[in-house]
């Protein structure tokens, strides 16, 4: 209702997220922003001072690192299509024409590829499509952890949910922040069929702490309606994704953590050890006490001042009143403790890349390079099993996503038909390879799987799914070509082909 005024999210009569989460995500953005309160301290004259705090901001690294390891942009996403003569009855395009399409208008595998990174940080990521109404392409609506809240789950997901977008207007000296609020929900229609619908709400605030008051939608967005209902689909709009494991921090809470979320004592230990390092370095300039006689300058018997002793540029001399006058010049410089503060940090790295499930040497402090792509491929290696874990949950994570994107348009009627009207994939039928051939050497793979094939043990439609990573009608379709292509070069076929040819099919 108009009017309606919000001073939190969890203020909506729909939304009850545990003001904790709220809070440990916030906590994330900060981190992963680098945004920490300056240090408060007492200089000698007694007086508090501020600095600014120095910090390794290994939240983003290491969503970095595993990031670049679990996709990249020659990741192929593949879906079976519809038997040949199916093809030939219909007109429409291809499951994996449309796909290929959406994905490419949209960037996809770009911008899964930078959202993976934050998404690592705070722990979700939210993908929405939508139809533009001007143009009937479909569009990607994304949203990091801190702009999606739950409203329904269950152990196979979040089946219903609240996407947040803020934008803001200057009106003369003033900015306005407005929230649209987009709830996407189950109903049930007069048939009892499930009904997806999507209802936008809009607030208003001169706070960007608030939600602030209700106004009308077209305040801002003209033409956007209030409610919209959509019939046919199996699975909610938007695709919600999450770092693998169990949120330990709040079992009940069907969000993600941030792969860091149970480090957090250890980076602080990091980021406090580096920031006093950093300290001591600046505060270890040299520092050279001088009897205030040497820099002094007493005018000559002429009257002119003689030349000072030290260059005015020089700041590492301090002018003091010596006692005794036998030593006008002392050094107090003190060695700055850098290998121990090294050797600090290092540990505190150790300590990470075992919460983080990351092999040791991951992290470096002491100017070695990180471990390669390919170094991360030995046997057993840590991280590359963590890597896995995480490329299990991506992986469903796009076949969700193109079978939302295949019932929406489906769904949608435009220019008097819809966007699309061929069949649905299953999972099955979706197959996602992420070019991990620097994991993974599939020639050996081929080796092993050729020998199995060689006792019977396997059969090809099965080595290519598992060496290829596509669906199991496209590997059915390419042992059907690569049988046709052997059975062109055959010998034995070329000669009765040229036969039949010669003197046709009478014996």
């Amino acid at each position: 209702m108009s009017g309606q005024t919000l001073k939190s999210i969890n203020d909506h009569s729909k939304i009850n997220i545990d003001p904790n989460e709220l809070a440990r995500i916030e906590r994330n953005l900060r981190q992963y922003q680098g945004d920490y309160p300056q240090v408060e301290y007492i200089n000698s004259h007694g007086n508090l001072m501020k600095r600014d705090y120095m910090t390794l901001n290994l939240r983003k690294l290491s969503a970095d690192v595993l990031a670049g390891l679990v996709f990249n942009e020659q990741c192929e996403i593949t879906v079976s299509d519809a038997k040949e003569e199916e093809k030939k009855e219909n007109t429409f395009k291809s499951a994996h024409e449309f796909i290929s399409h959406v994905f490419e208008h949209n960037k996809f595998k770009k911008n899964l590829a930078d959202y993976l990174e934050p998404m690592f940080a705070l722990g979700g990521l939210t993908v929405r499509p939508y139809v533009d109404n001007a143009t009937g392409e479909i569009e990607f609506s994304w949203a990091l952890a801190n702009a999606f809240y739950p409203l329904r789950s269950n152990s196979n997901g979040i089946s219903e949910g609240v996407m947040k977008s803020v934008t803001t207007k200057v009106e003369g000296s003033r900015t306005i922040y407005y929230t649209l609020l987009e709830f996407h929900e189950w109903r049930k229609d007069e048939d009892g069929e499930n009904l997806y619908v999507i209802t936008n709400e809009l607030y208003k605030s001169e706070s960007s702490s608030e939600v602030g008051a209700r106004v009308p939608l077209d305040e801002i967005y003209e033409g956007m309606q209030e409610t919209t209902h959509i019939k046919g689909l199996s699975r909610p709009l938007f695709n919600y994704l999450k770092p693998s494991g169990f949120n330990n921090i709040n079992p009940q809470s069907p969000l993600g953590l941030g792969i860091a979320d149970n480090a957090v004592p250890t980076l602080k230990k990091i980021n406090d050890t580096y920031d006093q390092f950093w300290w001591e370095i600046k505060m270890g300039q040299r520092t050279v006490f001088v009897d205030d006689s040497v820099l002094n300058t007493i005018p000559d018997e002429s009257g002119r001042p003689p030349k000072q002793v030290f260059d005015p540029d020089v700041n590492v001399y301090k002018s003091m009143r010596m006692s005794d006058g036998k030593e006008p010049v002392k050094d107090v410089t003190n060695d700055i403790r850098t290998d121990q503060y090294i050797a600090a940090i290092n540990q505190s790295l150790r300590t990470l890349e075992m919460e983080l499930k990351l092999s040791v040497g991951t992290f470096s402090f002491d100017g070695k390079s990180m471990k390669t792509a390919t170094e991360v491929v030995s046997e057993n290696d840590l991280t590359y099993k963590t890597r896995n874990d995480h490329v299990y949950e991506v992986e469903q994570f796009i076949k969700g996503l193109v079978i939302s994107v295949l019932e929406l348009a489906k769904a949608t009627i435009w220019n008097g038909k819809p966007l699309f009207d061929g069949e649905i994939p299953t999972a099955e039928h979706i197959g996602v390879d992420f070019d991990d051939g620097v994991f993974q050497d599939r020639s050996a793979l081929l080796k092993f799987y050729g020998q199995a094939k060689t006792f019977g043990l396997i059969p090809t439609v099965e080595i290519i799914q598992r060496v290829f990573k596509v669906p199991k009608d496209t590997a059915k379709e390419w042992l059907e070509e690569i049988e046709r292509e052997q059975g062109a070069i055959d010998p034995a076929q070329i000669n009765e082909r040229t036969a039949r040819h010669m003197f046709g099919d009478e014996e």
